[in-house]
């Protein structure tokens, strides 16, 4: 459950009455246990309508997952409701929410406008296949019942009191009933209708189901005033410089010294346009060849807005964007080490009590820790680490509270991955060879192979190249593939051999290059038996499933896509290739957000633009129409929508304004989308488009920068030292929360007992703060 701030109120402050109890004070609600602690030797004693200490396992169980996970602690902490939050957050649970999000998601595919057809292109396009009404609808009210469930649980697992403080789940409650109200509208106009809101609403319940989604949007948000100061100078820059052209290029009485005007600067937002997007360096040099043509010095200007604009200001906006979002992370990172912390320390208060020992200081047992270790659901590695330190303690019998924070510290540590012992043969002859088999140099000579095996089909590719593939020889390329896939498949054997079957598959990069190797060697098998053995007249004219030369091709691209096992062995490359798939893996709350952005954009566009676009009658035929058949907005002029053949790239479907964004994202020819649908619709179809710029390539891709910039830093850093054994036997589980881990501040024992004092449904009571005995009180609702 997510709280806006984690560190709020005062040590003295009230925690206020929570949950089904009512009465003054700390009232408890009948039937609830009340368990009374010492800090300096007082016993503890449980009160209730119980006959066991379980409740205290259970609750150490919880708050330990939800320091693994970084999830706050304030939820209900009776028997039920810890039954119900751990099946909420189960493996199962969670992908069946995660399938619903991705299904109500991709209803957007189906809906009318469908994107079901071969092609996007609408002079081409067949007429899609659209769903009757009632089938989509019927799947989304399924998944609409799902996110009610989900609502309800959460609610009830945090309480009133922490509802009411959540904007989050509050604005899940307004997004899910304006979703239901709007459902109920199509059902009743046959869904007829011509705007579905409901699709807009559909990427919060992305956003809200994802702790670090939520954390990175509201890092954005603070970002976003420094951003705008930036843009703010930009268009500043951009609006000086077009006033400037338009005085240097206005209209001449000479018409052939007319075309920078007539092209680039006729009007002002024709103008602002030009220099928009030469700031992107996509119309370079086009926008300044009509005025560089009849006069050199004008390059002056383009090269000046260029080099200020695009070198200087959008640089800087990058730098700006990775130091201020870099510390707002950083903060938002701190919030959940805190988190960690404070699930551990409070799994320590609620041990303290279990088996009400008579103790001189706050101290738990190491046989309930081991318990609660044995429930706690978490990775293998990280229990048995855990259970390993904790054993230590075994012959003393207690732990105190540094002991138990510290044997929580593995949680931050890397894995370290140890590889099966060698097998062992009795033999010297297969002693030798084993020692030969498992030398590093067999991995050189195997990536000098599979080099000579790439080299020999670029020559093959480069011989053939201007031959059709039923001229082609592919009885040389099946010789070839075949002598090198034999030393694959003895390479494979060999390390088997060397490693055995448990030490061969320890190694990532041997997984790989067999699982590759095998298939090379199931494909060659099935060219054989359907071909027979190539011989030097051999001319297969028959065909299987697939022709031989599809068959020849696929074994190419798989022995090309083999000489990827390099990889590991250079270490600066293994290092980028981590990155990247810690990007992947660890980042996917940013890829989230730009899903859900790019979402919002397709959704808009189709209402904005769905059918603006259509293509002149005839147009596979242009040079034999006649005028009448094109419409007024129609341009062939070189550069533009029309003369590139980008009908493809249109809004008519949520899959074509997907493609269409990206496009426009990568700005490489983005003006001819603005100009056309500028063109086809109203000039203040140009804000969309800017709008999406800015969204996408110049925040988004920079965010994109700053975060593969601080992941590959931390990773190099980390393994500067390293040999390229130890990067293959080192996994980092890498983080976000380990990226910052040297800066991040750890939380001081004031911090958490005060956050223990403010939880909801945990009550601390502190009777008599004078005395050197000081009890507490804790109610568990």
């Amino acid at each position: 459950m997510e709280t806006d701030s984690l560190l709020r109120g005062n040590v003295n402050g009230a925690s206020g009455d929570y949950g089904s109890g009512s009465g003054t004070g700390h009232g408890r609600a009948p039937g609830s246990r009340r368990m009374s602690y010492s800090v300096a030797g007082e016993s503890c004693s449980v009160e209730g309508h119980t006959d066991d200490e379980d409740i205290y396992i259970q609750q150490a169980v919880v708050f330990i997952e939800d320091a693994i996970q970084y999830r706050s602690i304030n939820h209900r902490v009776d028997a039920s409701s810890l039954r119900l939050y751990r099946w909420y957050y189960s493996r199962v649970c969670q992908w069946g929410l995660g399938l619903t999000i991705a299904v109500v998601l991709l209803l957007a595919f189906v809906e009318r406008p469908s994107s079901l057809s071969v092609s996007s292109d609408p002079r081409y396009r067949s007429p899609p296949w659209e769903p009757p009404c009632g089938l989509t609808e019927s799947i989304e009210m399924v998944c609409l019942i799902v996110f009610s469930l989900d609502l309800a649980v959460k609610s009830f697992l945090i309480g009133w009191e922490e509802f009411r403080k959540s904007k989050w789940l509050i604005g899940y409650t307004v997004v899910l009933s304006v979703s239901i109200i709007d459902w109920v509208l199509s059902v009743s106009m046959v869904c007829d209708e011509k705007l579905r809101v409901r699709r807009l609403l559909r990427p919060f319940f992305l956003l809200q189901n994802s702790s670090l989604m939520k954390k990175t949007l509201k890092c954005i948000k603070r970002t976003l005033p420094e951003i705008a100061s930036v843009i703010l100078l930009l268009a500043l820059h951009l609006c000086l410089f077009t006033m400037i052209g338009m005085l240097l290029f206005a209209k001449t009485e000479d018409p052939k010294k007319n075309e920078e005007w007539r092209v680039y600067f006729k009007n002002l937002p024709n103008s602002l346009t030009s220099l928009l997007v030469l700031l992107t360096t996509a119309n370079n040099p086009d926008v300044m060849i009509p005025a560089y043509s009849l006069n050199r010095g004008y390059s002056i200007f383009f090269v000046t807005f260029s080099v200020i604009g695009t070198y200087c200001l959008m640089n800087l906006l990058t730098a700006i964007i990775y130091n201020q979002f870099r510390g707002y992370l950083l903060m938002s990172v701190q919030t959940s080490i805190i988190r960690r912390r404070l699930g551990i320390r409070a799994a320590f208060q609620v041990l303290t009590c279990q088996g009400a020992q008579q103790t001189a200081e706050e101290r738990v047992r190491v046989v309930a820790v081991l318990e609660v270790m044995s429930r706690v659901q978490m990775k293998s590695y990280y229990r048995a680490a855990i259970t390993t330190e904790a054993q230590q303690y075994a012959d003393v019998g207690f732990m105190d509270r540094e002991q138990f924070r510290k044997i929580f510290d593995e949680l931050d540590k890397d894995r370290i991955k140890e590889h099966p012992p060698l097998p062992q043969y009795s033999s010297p002859v297969l002693q030798r060879l084993q020692v030969i088999f498992s030398h590093y140099y067999l991995t050189i000579l195997g990536n000098a192979v599979a080099l000579a095996n790439v080299m020999c089909i670029f020559t093959v590719l480069v011989l053939n190249s201007e031959k059709s593939t039923a001229e082609r020889n592919n009885y040389i390329m099946e010789i070839i593939n075949l002598c090198f896939i034999l030393y694959y498949l003895f390479e494979m054997c060999v390390k088997i051999f060397a490693f055995g079957w448990r030490g061969y598959l320890s190694y990532r990069n041997n997984i790989f290059d067999g699982f590759l190797t095998i298939m090379l060697l199931v494909i060659q098998i099935s060219i054989y038996a359907t071909y027979r053995f190539p011989y030097s007249h051999w001319d297969p004219s028959s065909h299987g499933v697939m022709s031989l030369w599809e068959m020849v091709r696929l074994v190419n691209m798989l022995i090309v896509f083999r000489f990827l096992r390099i990889i590991p062995d250079i270490k600066l490359m293994a290092l980028v290739a981590s990155t990247l798939l810690d990007l992947v893996k660890n980042l996917r709350a940013f890829a989230g957000i730009l899903v859900v952005v790019y979402y919002v954009f397709a959704v808009f566009g189709i209402w904005l633009f769905e059918g603006s676009i259509k293509p002149p009658p005839e147009m596979s035929v242009l040079s034999n129409t006649t005028m009448e058949n094109i419409t007024s907005n129609f341009s062939m002029e070189c550069g533009t929508y029309e003369q590139l053949g980008y009908w493809p790239n249109n809004f008519d479907d949520f899959a074509a304004s997907i493609i269409l964004l990206y496009d426009v994202m990568i700005v490489n020819n983005w003006q001819a989308f603005m100009d056309a649908y500028s063109r086809y619709t109203t000039e203040w179809a140009k804000i969309y488009f800017v709008c999406w710029w800015l969204t996408s390539s110049v925040m988004w891709v920079n965010l994109f920068v700053a975060l593969i910039l601080e992941n590959f830093i931390y990773k190099w850093d980390r393994s500067h030292s390293c040999s390229v054994t130890d990067v293959e036997r080192i996994r980092y589980e890498t983080s976000v929360q380990l990226m910052f881990k040297a800066q991040i501040q750890e939380p001081t024992e004031e911090e958490l007992l005060c956050q223990l004092h403010q939880h909801p449904h945990l009550h601390l009571q502190w009777p008599d703060t004078h005395t050197h005995a000081q009890s507490t009180s804790t109610y568990l609702q």
